[in-house]
């Protein structure tokens, strides 16, 4: 029987609201089996470049990342959100590391080429690359890897990676060794019928109801690359994979499922 990993990834507004994202890293420090803390951070890195006089571009729930851009997520992500996760991991007692993907070569990327849409400074990630023996080590310790959504190209250059691709992708690459289970958390109850009303989440999503779901226009903007990366992952040898709320992070929100039940 494979030891398990979870691999929790937050984003939107718990990591912007310092109070709901302490509860997150709380009830995460308790957890018990061997586990990966995987954050975005786009609302804060949004209002620094509003700051700074800079408008944010976003097309299909992706950021497009021009030089410029990228120093912002670099420095936001990379260091001001990834060192305070790490502190206040280590506040709860739970030994944490934090790490972009190019720190110990652990995540290696290919800037995305340039079709109908120029992404910029944007990379691609193959979870086939991804150095799980670097991972692997990091977790026998005892450490918890934070890890932030920048990779680099093996050029010396950085790159700009969606959270959520970073973190499926890692428990894509996790699960040829453990039974990797993927939480993603953010400010929603889970995926829901009407976004406007966070009553209304489905309980149990496959992908034949996704795509239709999709396709109706219920399911829209940041949710969609969020599902197609859940579903790669099931495809992919990850065991099991939730979307929820911080109240919702034990056993709460949406079950994500290859096919009906």
């Amino acid at each position: 029987m494979k030891e398990i990993v979870t691999v929790l990834k937050t984003g939107g507004n718990v990591i912007d609201h310092p109070e709901v994202l302490d509860a997150v890293l709380q009830d995460f420090a308790l957890w018990t089996t061997k586990r990966i803390f995987v954050h975005g951070g786009g609302k804060i890195a949004d209002r620094l470049m509003k700051q700074l006089g800079m408008e944010p571009k976003m097309t299909g729930g992706r950021r497009i990342t021009d030089r410029q851009t990228l120093d912002i997520v670099t420095m936001v992500y990379a260091g001001l959100i990834n060192k305070n996760i790490v502190a206040k991991l280590q506040q709860h007692g739970c030994n944490a590391i934090g790490l972009s993907g190019a720190d110990a070569d652990v995540i290696p990327a290919v800037r995305r080429p340039v079709g109908e849409v120029d992404y910029g400074f944007v990379g691609d990630v193959n979870a086939q690359n991804i150095r799980t023996e670097q991972l692997g080590k990091m977790l026998d310790t005892g450490l918890t890897p934070v890890m932030a959504p920048i990779t680099h190209d093996g050029q010396g250059t950085l790159l700009n990676t969606n959270a959520d691709t970073i973190a499926s992708s890692v428990a894509i690459a996790l699960s040829q060794r453990y039974e990797v289970h993927l939480v993603f958390c953010f400010e929603k109850n889970g995926v829901l019928r009407n976004p406007s009303d966070d009553n209304s989440v489905i309980d149990v999503l496959d992908e034949t109801h996704f795509r239709q779901y999709k396709n109706k226009g219920i399911i829209t903007a940041g949710m969609i690359p969020k599902l197609e990366n859940a579903f790669d992952a099931l495809h992919s040898g990850v065991a099991e994979i939730r979307i929820c709320s911080p109240e919702g992070i034990k056993n709460g929100g949406t079950k994500i499922l290859k096919f009906p039940e």
